[in-house]
């Protein structure tokens, strides 16, 4: 049981890690209000493109080998939109297209917050339920008190 709480935690820090680098890329919202340069508004956000990209499908990888079918079916199709865009070449924002395609990077990057919110509520509940199980069954066993 512990082995299964420390892995639902891990579940939930990568999923803090992929709501901390989609806040950062909202940064875009700082350039629209003319509080930031493209150029280094960009720069911030392409920055933290393929971490993003990995960490989203190494969580997918976990959830796939550790049996979590409903979790895989979740993160699957945005790990798959993830990958898309890398092989079409789309995943960095160009400096001097920036202002076109600003609100469809917006858009995404609001869904994606969406879907990892979600993911983090998830895992937090699971979290918390495992935890929850382990003491009922330590209160229900003496031999945990030992």
């Amino acid at each position: 049981m512990a082995s299964y709480l420390l892995l639902w935690m891990l579940f939930c820090f990568l999923n803090l890690g992929l709501l901390a680098i989609v806040f950062h890329a909202l940064a875009l919202t700082d350039m629209e209000a003319d509080q930031l340069d493209p150029f280094e508004a960009t720069a911030r956000v392409n920055k933290f493109v393929l971490p993003e990209f990995i960490l989203q499908w190494i969580l997918c990888f976990l959830f796939l080998i550790t049996g979590h079918w409903v979790m895989v079916l979740i993160s699957l199709p945005i790990a798959c939109f993830h990958l898309t865009i890398y092989l079409k070449g789309k995943h960095l924002i160009d400096v001097t297209e920036v202002f076109r395609s600003l609100d469809r990077e917006k858009k995404h990057r609001v869904i994606k917050l969406g879907i990892y919110l979600v993911f983090l509520c998830i895992t937090i509940f699971r979290v918390a339920l495992v935890k929850f199980d382990t003491l009922r069954n330590a209160a229900a066993d003496p031999v945990y008190f030992r």
